[in-house]
């Protein structure tokens, strides 16, 4: 009862504090903005004891819902530490709705997945910055997201979404790939332990799965995308698409995987 009342507050302040961004045609003021900013900082503290108490304190558990908690609370705190410098409040009314289902659903889908107290060190070190990566290409696929509709607002195109204000294009575009970048260098990481100790990680021989497949299809993309920036100058849509289809490969990968193996098949 006291996780759901924490969970049911969570929900709120993310939900209030996108409505109170979108309901402004007009760039919101200073103060509006750093009060928005204590609020979700508030959001940040609920969420993660929510999170320590689910996740954490009882051995870990990371069931799927769990899992997808915890990288949207990563996404929303990359992007509360990336606001302070770059002013990406366009960015939280596309990071808070999610966030906001995401809290909520642990509490009515509980789930026990709890690893074995057995499990290596360098498997837990192997899951940590795995969902370290996840969220980083989550807040790059959503801040694509925002590239795209802030350069359609920009140019005055036909958009379902207005944006009462972003950050200069340029700006955006470089945090991006910086965000890219360390996404990137963690997903290798990931890739190459999961290869090199399967056995020692997942008591067993590397099997080339679907979720492996899609894993390495997403890799090359992220790769492929920081390549051509560096040598080529590739930005704009090219970029933004880019980023989006490794992110789906990505989500087939993780959370496809999970879905079907925890949800539909009860494993």
């Amino acid at each position: 009862m006291h996780s759901t009342i924490i969970s049911l507050i969570v929900v709120f302040i993310y939900l209030a504090v996108a409505f109170d961004f979108w309901r402004t045609v007009k760039p919101a003021a200073e103060h509006n903005l750093k009060l928005h900013s204590s609020i979700i900082a508030l959001g940040l503290l609920l969420h993660g004891s929510l999170l320590y108490d689910s996740v954490i304190s009882h051995g870990l558990n990371l069931g799927f819902y769990n899992a997808l908690s915890l990288i949207f609370w990563l996404t929303l705190l990359i992007y509360w530490l990336a606001n302070i410098k770059h002013h990406l409040q366009s960015l939280q009314a596309f990071v808070l709705p999610p966030a906001a289902l995401f809290a909520l659903l642990p509490t009515f889908f509980v789930e026990n997945h709890y690893l074995s107290a057995s499990v290596s060190t360098l498997f837990v070190v192997h899951i940590v910055i795995a969902i370290f990566a996840y969220s980083l290409f989550t807040f790059g696929a959503l801040h694509a997201l925002l590239m795209l509709i802030a350069e359609r607002n920009l140019h005055q195109k036909t958009s379902l979404i207005k944006l009462p204000s972003f950050p200069p294009l340029m700006v955006m575009e470089r945090l991006l790939f910086k965000v890219i970048g360390v996404g990137f260098i963690l997903l290798t990481f990931t890739l190459i332990s999961g290869m090199l100790f399967s056995e020692e990680i997942f008591g067993k021989p590397m099997q080339f799965s679907h979720k492996i497949i899609f894993s390495i299809a997403s890799w090359l993309i992220y790769g492929g995308l920081l390549l051509g920036r560096y040598t080529y100058g590739w930005r704009g849509r090219k970029a933004i698409r880019w980023v989006l289809v490794g992110f789906v490969l990505l989500l087939l990968a993780y959370v496809g995987s999970k879905f079907v193996l925890e949800i539909l098949l009860h494993r």
